[in-house]
């Protein structure tokens, strides 16, 4: 397989108020999507526990991406590849940050993949302008969305922090 290029990576953070072992128990939980994630219908796990899980992430607007986690860091954090079965995949890294005894740090990177459709100078303009943007506001849902979670102990509701036109239906 060859290897993946990507575009700059966009990454959104929250502060959680509570120990990051708490955070760990939540994003390292089997189907946590169908809890915390306001555009996740469901998340049906394949295989779970470590490196080389696979899960599936089922958007309210239908489309369905297949996640593999090349990563995982007890505690801290995983990596995972991103995309539609048999398609181009983004990178993503998921990271918990200790910031003292009773507050820590969510942080969701993506990687998204080189849009080969477009020329190598228009590429730029869409990233700054759409891709990005458009990226950041995903992930901030999110990341709402965990913390939410997190916090309350109650289901995320559909899109409980705003709608997003990528993944989502009114």
């Amino acid at each position: 397989m060859a290897k993946e290029k990507y575009l700059k990576p966009v990454t959104r953070s929250i502060t959680i108020n509570v120990p990051t072992e708490k955070v760990w128990e939540i994003i390292s939980k089997p189907g946590n999507l169908e809890l915390c994630h306001p555009f996740c219908k469901s998340n049906p796990v394949e295989k779970w526990g470590g490196k080389g899980s696979i899960d599936y992430v089922n958007y309210y607007n239908g489309l369905k991406y297949k996640r593999i986690f090349t990563n995982w860091i007890d505690g801290i954090g995983y990596d995972l590849l991103i995309g539609v079965k048999f398609g181009k995949q983004s990178k993503v890294i998921w990271r918990i940050n200790k910031i003292d005894n009773s507050s820590s740090e969510l942080t969701i990177t993506i990687y998204p993949y080189i849009l080969t459709q477009y020329s190598k100078l228009l590429l730029p303009v869409i990233y700054r302008c759409f891709i990005s943007p458009m990226l950041g506001k995903y992930l901030s849902s999110v990341l709402q969305g965990f913390k939410f979670y997190i916090i309350e102990r109650k289901p995320v509701k559909k899109n409980q922090f705003g709608t997003h036109k990528w993944f989502s239906t009114k």
